[in-house]
């Protein structure tokens, strides 16, 4: 059995990244080799180097929303909404701070981004004591008002305060397509327009899916025996064509690369039992952490994860606890930037 407590790590705070680098794709790379134990530190631009003619990069599309909101109650009082999904039209699932304070039937007035009265508003229609709640926009157009009043959900431990005008590009991946995302694809931020260019100059395919990142991304392991640890659901789709495009990949003993644990997770929640890929669209709960065998991909591109989490034991898996743990300390002596708008780490080859 392993504990949640193995996947524990100190990390300085100022090794959290607060920031995403001045330029896109000037973040460093940690390259880590698990068939040899070996590891160097890269520029993210050399990326291009470890790929070679039919690779493929499997990309998740999903494009972050303006998922935060501020409303008022009739009282003046002040309190925030964070969206999560939509249940049908414009009713909303959301999390609620000071929800049990807030009757259902009230109506919230939401602010714009600059935290005056936008003349839009909310309608609580349901909640839980936990502060899960169901909101309906009472204006038709739900887009319009969250480009007035959303705010880009910036994880929590970024802690400079709300978002700024660049958080509206530089936490969206450049391919970002398909919204309805909470939280960003990390692995994929470092990314620019030109390097996707050189890696296809070389060959290199792409793969896109979907799956709309969710808050549970951050819900924290609190049990201690990890296999009891219940997953949260996201929702993802893979189309036929790219479920070609990877078994082309793999039937011609090509790299696959999962851009993010989000992409992994996707691949192997529709891997078939002889080895390739299938089209679905669905929900997946699927937790991946050691023992379990990832099967689906070469390569791993990924950043810094959280101590403790879901998404650091799916890496554990991917390349071993051991070395991913020394990989992690070894990041922190190089004084490398941590979490999502941290620097990444690149593992070359899946344990067997």
């Amino acid at each position: 059995m392993m504990r949640t407590s193995d996947f524990d790590y100190a990390l300085p705070p100022e090794l959290i990244a607060q920031n995403p680098p001045e330029r896109r794709g000037d973040s460093r790379m940690l390259v880590l080799n698990p068939a040899d134990g070996s590891m160097v530190i890269r520029p993210f631009s050399a990326i291009p180097e470890y790929f070679e003619d039919g690779d493929l990069l499997a990309l998740n599309n999903t494009r972050v929303i303006r998922a935060r909101l501020y409303a008022r109650k009739d009282s003046g009082a002040k309190l925030e909404i964070l969206l999560l999904h939509p249940v049908s039209g414009s009713v909303w699932n959301c999390l609620m701070k000071n929800a049990k304070r807030i009757k259902t039937g009230a109506v919230l007035s939401l602010l714009d981004r600059t935290m005056k009265d936008s003349g839009r508003s909310v309608e609580l229609v349901a909640k839980d004591p936990g502060g899960n709640c169901r909101v309906r926009f009472l204006q038709d157009d739900t887009d319009r008002t969250l480009r007035l009043c959303g705010h880009v959900p910036l994880p929590p431990y970024i802690r400079r305060g709300e978002d700024i005008p660049p958080d509206a590009e530089r936490y969206q991946t450049v391919y970002a397509k398909a919204p309805g995302a909470v939280a960003a694809p990390t692995a994929g931020l470092h990314f620019t327009q030109e390097i996707l260019e050189k890696l296809k100059r070389k060959g290199v395919t792409e793969a896109e899916l979907t799956l709309h990142v969710g808050q549970g991304t951050f819900q924290p392991v609190t049990v201690e025996n990890i296999a009891e640890h219940p997953m949260h659901s996201e929702h993802f789709f893979l189309s036929r064509e790219s479920a070609d495009l990877l078994n082309a990949a793999r039937t011609k003993g090509k790299k696959i690369t999962a851009v993010g644990t989000t992409s992994l997770r996707v691949l192997e929640s529709v891997l078939r039992p002889d080895g390739l890929f299938e089209e679905q669209e669905t929900d997946t709960s699927l937790f991946i952490y050691p023992p379990c065998k990832v099967k689906s991909a070469d390569m791993l591109l990924t950043n810094f994860h959280l101590p403790k989490s879901t998404l650091l034991m799916l890496v554990s898996a991917f390349a071993g606890f051991e070395l991913v743990m020394e990989a992690y300390r070894y990041a922190i002596r190089e004084r490398m930037r941590f979490f999502s708008y941290g620097d990444c780490m690149l593992i070359r080859n899946r344990i067997r």
